[in-house]
């Protein structure tokens, strides 16, 4: 009877150990940080081209990206509690619920918030089908653009659709102008597009029809039609400032080149847009007649003409004088469907004729640019290290560009790969750009924001959205 009761309690012992054990883990993973802030990044969840995807707005820092079957999601950071919240599904994209289909990429969100304190999100096209109706702009393809705006002000819980946008647009960037204007840029359906613009007065409720900036049209000289690939942003006062480089978009069955219809884009342009006047100009303040055609972009806009190589991603910015720094990223054409890596190429404008800075000591990848002063440029650069290590680092230059050193490294993986966001809106020192890194084996990436001190942390248990499914 006593061994019997011995070794029953030695049982409960045991047993109670074990409990411990597994209650002391279960605290650990409640307790435990990770440096991303989200496992449900899906596809390429942020890019260059849509943006911004990031807004920086009184303490908090507020994000959206692509996440499960293409859908927007939204995420919150606030810099004083250092309480993340969400992420929160935002809306329902068109794309990405046909399994026979691949992630289609064109409808990542960007974000914007009115002088009102709403958050605005658009999303979910690429070009529009033939059954939402006639595209006079341009030609259609998948999906349907969106605009969802939050039911309340600075609150990313809840959202309602607003039916005030072309529905047949694609690659949407946002830019508010100090007096509350907001534009919306984007292409006007599929390659075959006008590039255009809305703008709204009252805080992003209605918007104007579209203008067209850039015009598509067929050549004449070859099976192809003009095609442009923009990237806006603020400038100086009431200006929007333009980096721009050209699609030759070939017909799939062309006597020019026996691969048909490639991502195949050259040359690099720039050009402004006094939003208080409604005139656009060049870099010299001539006027330009909009929407451009591809001979007045090349008589009056042209940066740096880039005809064998291939270019991709302009971006741009202008130093407090007005003078702009624009760059793009460059690869050989390899006689593939795609080009050889890409390496950035930087230009800067010193008032009289456009200067190339020296970036050959940069490694390949994407970037964006910020501009401190005249002489003081940085790129926050998406790269690869020996093939085997994803590095998010910036790149800064002390004499305009024409040299650059390398400042700190924000993240590094070995056998990973990144794709980057723009710079955030007015972004806080400790989260300036958001970053993806492609989970192995899935389509899902884990998701961050990347600030002067690394990656902003958050509990573990919070982080592993997919888990909580």
């Amino acid at each position: 009877m006593k061994l019997q009761i011995i070794t029953i309690g030695l049982c409960l012992f045991l047993a109670a150990c074990k409990s411990n054990k597994k209650d002391m883990i279960g605290d650990n993973n409640q307790t435990e940080l990770v440096d991303y802030f989200a496992d449900n990044g899906y596809g390429n969840a942020v890019a260059v081209v849509q943006h911004p995807a990031g807004i920086f707005h009184k303490g908090v820092t507020y994000v959206c990206y692509q996440g499960p079957l293409e859908d927007p999601y939204v995420a919150s950071y606030n810099h004083n509690t250092k309480e993340w919240k969400g992420p929160y599904k935002a809306g329902v994209s068109e794309m990405g619920k046909d399994p026979n289909r691949k992630t289609d990429n064109h409808g990542k969100p960007s974000m914007m918030i009115d002088d009102a304190g709403y958050i605005h999100i658009m999303f979910g096209g690429h070009g529009g089908t033939k059954a939402i109706g006639e595209n006079k702009l341009g030609n259609h393809h998948y999906g349907k653009n969106k605009h969802v705006v939050s039911k309340n002000p600075l609150d990313i819980s809840g959202w309602e659709e607003l039916e005030n946008i072309s529905p047949f647009g694609t690659y949407n960037q946002l830019i508010k102008m100090d007096n509350g204007d907001i534009y919306l840029f984007y292409r006007h359906g599929a390659h075959r597009s006008n590039w255009v613009y809305q703008k709204s007065s009252d805080n992003g409720r209605t918007f104007e029809d579209p203008v067209s900036f850039l015009k598509h049209k067929r050549r004449t000289d070859m099976a192809a039609v003009d095609s442009w690939y923009p990237w806006l942003s603020r400038g100086n006062g009431y200006d929007i400032i333009v980096a721009f480089d050209y699609h030759i978009c070939r017909d799939n069955k062309n006597a020019q080149d026996p691969r048909g219809h490639i991502p195949e884009r050259h040359n690099l342009y720039y050009m402004v847009f006094d939003t208080k006047s409604g005139q656009w100009r060049n870099v010299k303040n001539e006027p330009l007649e909009m929407p451009l055609t591809k001979e007045m972009a090349d008589e009056k806009a042209l940066v740096k003409q880039i005809p064998n190589d291939w270019t991709f991603q302009g971006i741009t910015d202008v130093d407090p004088n007005g003078n702009p720094h624009v760059a793009v990223l460059v690869g050989p054409d390899v006689g593939e469907n795609r080009s050889g890596p890409k390496r950035i190429q930087l230009f800067r404008w010193d008032g009289q004729a456009w200067l190339q800075g020296s970036t050959n000591n940069l490694p390949k990848g994407d970037a964006d640019i910020e501009l401190k002063s005249a002489t003081e440029v940085s790129l926050y650069l998406e790269s690869q290290i020996k093939k085997s290590v994803g590095e998010i680092s910036r790149w800064d230059s002390f004499d305009g560009g024409n040299t650059f050193s390398k400042g700190p490294v924000f993240l590094s993986r070995k056998h990973s790969g990144f794709v980057i966001s723009s710079l955030i809106d007015n972004p806080h020192p400790d989260a300036r750009i958001i970053v993806g890194e492609k989970v192995s084996g899935t389509d899902f990436r884990k998701m961050y924001v990347l600030g002067d001190n690394g990656p902003i942390q958050r509990l573990k248990s919070e982080a592993n959205v997919l888990q909580k499914k």
